[in-house]
Protein backbone atom coordinates (compact mmCIF):
# COMPACT_ATOMS: atom_id res chain seq x y z
CA UNK A 1 0.00 0.00 0.00
CA UNK A 2 1.30 3.41 -1.18
CA UNK A 3 1.54 6.02 1.23
CA UNK A 4 -0.32 8.43 -1.29
CA UNK A 5 -2.63 5.43 -0.94
CA UNK A 6 -2.94 5.44 2.60
CA UNK A 7 -4.06 9.20 2.81
CA UNK A 8 -5.93 9.01 0.56
CA UNK A 9 -8.30 6.58 2.49
CA UNK A 10 -7.56 8.80 5.43
CA UNK A 11 -8.69 11.80 4.18
CA UNK A 12 -11.76 10.13 2.17
CA UNK A 13 -12.67 8.38 5.64
CA UNK A 14 -12.82 11.74 7.17
CA UNK A 15 -15.35 12.97 5.17
CA UNK A 16 -17.05 10.01 5.19
CA UNK A 17 -17.24 10.76 9.59
CA UNK A 18 -17.86 14.17 9.60
CA UNK A 19 -21.28 13.43 6.90
CA UNK A 20 -24.73 13.53 9.02
CA UNK A 21 -25.77 10.10 10.35
CA UNK A 22 -26.50 8.51 13.26
CA UNK A 23 -23.28 8.57 15.12
CA UNK A 24 -23.48 12.07 14.58
CA UNK A 25 -26.47 13.00 15.81
CA UNK A 26 -25.99 10.57 18.65
CA UNK A 27 -22.84 12.60 19.60
CA UNK A 28 -24.86 15.85 19.63
CA UNK A 29 -27.67 14.89 21.33
CA UNK A 30 -25.19 13.22 24.43
CA UNK A 31 -23.54 16.31 24.54
CA UNK A 32 -26.03 18.31 24.65
CA UNK A 33 -28.30 15.97 27.50
CA UNK A 34 -25.07 14.90 29.27
CA UNK A 35 -22.26 16.39 29.05
CA UNK A 36 -19.13 16.76 27.59
CA UNK A 37 -17.61 13.52 29.62
CA UNK A 38 -20.18 11.26 28.67
CA UNK A 39 -20.46 12.76 24.67
CA UNK A 40 -16.49 11.87 24.49
CA UNK A 41 -17.20 8.31 25.97
CA UNK A 42 -20.29 7.66 23.56
CA UNK A 43 -17.66 8.90 20.97
CA UNK A 44 -14.82 6.45 21.69
CA UNK A 45 -17.27 3.95 21.29
CA UNK A 46 -18.63 4.94 17.79
CA UNK A 47 -15.16 5.14 16.82
CA UNK A 48 -14.55 1.10 17.93
CA UNK A 49 -17.53 0.04 15.86
CA UNK A 50 -16.11 2.30 12.81
CA UNK A 51 -12.89 0.12 13.49
CA UNK A 52 -14.55 -3.14 13.94
CA UNK A 53 -16.44 -2.56 10.72
CA UNK A 54 -13.66 -1.45 8.79
CA UNK A 55 -11.67 -4.98 9.99
CA UNK A 56 -14.74 -6.85 8.84
CA UNK A 57 -14.53 -5.24 5.43
CA UNK A 58 -11.02 -5.82 5.38
CA UNK A 59 -11.42 -9.98 6.16
CA UNK A 60 -14.41 -10.04 3.87
CA UNK A 61 -17.31 -9.72 5.11
CA UNK A 62 -18.53 -7.67 2.35
CA UNK A 63 -18.04 -10.55 -0.06
CA UNK A 64 -19.73 -12.90 2.37
CA UNK A 65 -22.80 -10.59 2.36
CA UNK A 66 -22.95 -10.68 -1.33
CA UNK A 67 -22.75 -14.61 -1.40
CA UNK A 68 -25.43 -14.74 2.06
CA UNK A 69 -27.36 -11.33 1.30
CA UNK A 70 -29.68 -12.35 3.65
CA UNK A 71 -26.99 -11.89 6.04
CA UNK A 72 -26.97 -8.15 5.27
CA UNK A 73 -30.87 -8.28 5.28
CA UNK A 74 -30.98 -9.69 8.72
CA UNK A 75 -28.38 -7.33 10.36
CA UNK A 76 -30.02 -4.01 8.23
CA UNK A 77 -33.29 -5.02 9.71
CA UNK A 78 -31.70 -5.18 13.66
CA UNK A 79 -29.28 -2.24 12.84
CA UNK A 80 -33.21 -0.17 11.56
CA UNK A 81 -35.24 -1.41 14.18
CA UNK A 82 -32.64 -0.28 17.27
CA UNK A 83 -32.43 2.79 15.10
CA UNK A 84 -36.45 3.40 15.20
CA UNK A 85 -36.30 2.41 19.04
CA UNK A 86 -34.59 5.26 19.78
CA UNK A 87 -36.05 7.46 17.70
CA UNK A 88 -39.56 6.59 18.98
CA UNK A 89 -38.14 6.94 22.51
CA UNK A 90 -36.93 10.21 21.56
CA UNK A 91 -40.11 11.51 20.17
CA UNK A 92 -42.28 10.15 23.05
CA UNK A 93 -40.17 11.81 25.84
CA UNK A 94 -39.69 15.07 24.26
CA UNK A 95 -41.95 16.94 26.22
CA UNK A 96 -41.10 14.74 29.66
CA UNK A 97 -38.91 17.42 31.13
CA UNK A 98 -34.80 17.24 31.20
CA UNK A 99 -33.52 16.07 34.64
CA UNK A 100 -29.48 17.43 34.24
CA UNK A 101 -28.87 15.90 37.99
CA UNK A 102 -26.57 16.97 40.34
CA UNK A 103 -23.26 19.15 39.64
CA UNK A 104 -21.28 16.79 38.60
CA UNK A 105 -22.52 13.60 38.43
CA UNK A 106 -23.19 11.68 35.46
CA UNK A 107 -26.62 11.14 33.89
CA UNK A 108 -24.81 7.73 32.05
CA UNK A 109 -21.78 6.30 33.00
CA UNK A 110 -18.46 6.24 30.75
CA UNK A 111 -19.33 2.12 29.91
CA UNK A 112 -23.11 2.59 29.10
CA UNK A 113 -22.16 5.93 26.79
CA UNK A 114 -19.07 3.47 25.42
CA UNK A 115 -21.91 0.94 24.72
CA UNK A 116 -24.30 3.13 23.40
CA UNK A 117 -21.23 4.42 20.57
CA UNK A 118 -20.71 0.91 20.14
CA UNK A 119 -24.33 0.28 19.30
CA UNK A 120 -25.06 3.14 17.39
CA UNK A 121 -22.39 2.51 15.33
CA UNK A 122 -23.37 -1.15 14.59
CA UNK A 123 -26.76 -0.42 14.19
CA UNK A 124 -25.29 0.61 9.97
CA UNK A 125 -24.18 -2.42 8.57
CA UNK A 126 -23.73 -0.52 5.36
CA UNK A 127 -20.50 0.75 6.84
CA UNK A 128 -18.66 -2.37 6.17
CA UNK A 129 -19.77 -2.05 2.65
CA UNK A 130 -18.73 1.80 2.59
CA UNK A 131 -15.06 0.50 3.66
CA UNK A 132 -14.89 -2.10 1.25
CA UNK A 133 -15.06 0.21 -1.22
CA UNK A 134 -12.30 2.43 0.41
CA UNK A 135 -10.37 -0.33 0.79
CA UNK A 136 -10.67 -1.50 -3.19
CA UNK A 137 -7.40 -1.11 -5.12
CA UNK A 138 -5.88 0.81 -2.11
CA UNK A 139 -5.55 -2.37 0.47
CA UNK A 140 -3.73 -5.28 -0.95
CA UNK A 141 -3.96 -8.77 0.24
CA UNK A 142 -0.18 -9.00 0.82
CA UNK A 143 -0.58 -5.47 3.12
CA UNK A 144 1.64 -5.84 6.26
CA UNK A 145 -0.17 -5.86 9.36
CA UNK A 146 1.56 -2.59 10.93
CA UNK A 147 -0.14 -0.93 7.75
CA UNK A 148 -3.76 -2.27 8.43
CA UNK A 149 -2.94 -1.33 12.00
CA UNK A 150 -2.00 2.43 11.34
CA UNK A 151 -4.30 2.68 8.76
CA UNK A 152 -7.31 1.18 11.62
CA UNK A 153 -5.93 4.18 14.22
CA UNK A 154 -6.35 6.25 11.32
CA UNK A 155 -10.08 5.40 11.31
CA UNK A 156 -10.65 5.40 14.84
CA UNK A 157 -9.11 8.74 15.36
CA UNK A 158 -10.93 10.25 12.90
CA UNK A 159 -14.12 8.71 14.42
CA UNK A 160 -13.37 9.70 18.12
CA UNK A 161 -12.11 13.04 17.24
CA UNK A 162 -14.80 14.13 15.19
CA UNK A 163 -17.65 12.83 17.64
CA UNK A 164 -15.71 14.22 20.31
CA UNK A 165 -15.96 17.76 18.79
CA UNK A 166 -19.76 17.62 18.14
CA UNK A 167 -20.26 16.36 21.53
CA UNK A 168 -18.33 19.24 22.93
CA UNK A 169 -19.90 21.97 20.99
CA UNK A 170 -23.39 20.97 22.27
CA UNK A 171 -22.23 20.56 25.79
CA UNK A 172 -21.54 24.30 26.26
CA UNK A 173 -23.49 26.10 28.11
CA UNK A 174 -25.31 28.41 25.73
CA UNK A 175 -26.35 25.17 23.60
CA UNK A 176 -27.45 23.91 26.61
CA UNK A 177 -29.34 26.46 27.29
CA UNK A 178 -31.05 27.15 24.19
CA UNK A 179 -31.62 23.18 24.00
CA UNK A 180 -33.56 23.38 27.66
CA UNK A 181 -36.02 26.21 26.23
CA UNK A 182 -36.26 24.08 22.73
CA UNK A 183 -36.27 21.11 23.90
CA UNK A 184 -39.45 18.95 22.78
CA UNK A 185 -38.44 20.82 19.34
CA UNK A 186 -35.34 19.84 18.82
CA UNK A 187 -35.45 16.25 20.51
CA UNK A 188 -38.31 15.45 17.82
CA UNK A 189 -35.86 16.84 15.01
CA UNK A 190 -33.16 14.32 16.05
CA UNK A 191 -36.21 11.55 16.56
CA UNK A 192 -37.25 12.21 13.12
CA UNK A 193 -33.39 12.66 11.58
CA UNK A 194 -33.03 9.10 13.42
CA UNK A 195 -36.20 7.58 12.56
CA UNK A 196 -35.78 8.38 8.58
CA UNK A 197 -31.79 6.76 8.60
CA UNK A 198 -33.08 3.24 9.96
CA UNK A 199 -36.00 3.72 7.43
CA UNK A 200 -33.21 4.50 4.49
CA UNK A 201 -31.10 1.74 5.95
CA UNK A 202 -34.38 -0.42 5.12
CA UNK A 203 -34.31 0.37 1.66
CA UNK A 204 -31.17 0.82 0.68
Amino acid sequence: MTFAAFLTVAVLHLFVAISPGPAVLMAARTGVTEGFRTGAALACGIAAGAVTWALAAIFGLSMLFRYAPFLLTTIKLVGAAYLLYMAWHMWRDASVPLNLGEAGKLPRSIASAFRLGLLTQYSNPKAAVMFSSLFIGTVPPNTPAWVIAALMLVVFLNEAIWNTLVARIFSLDRTRRTYLGLKPLIDRCFGGMLAVLGVKIIAT
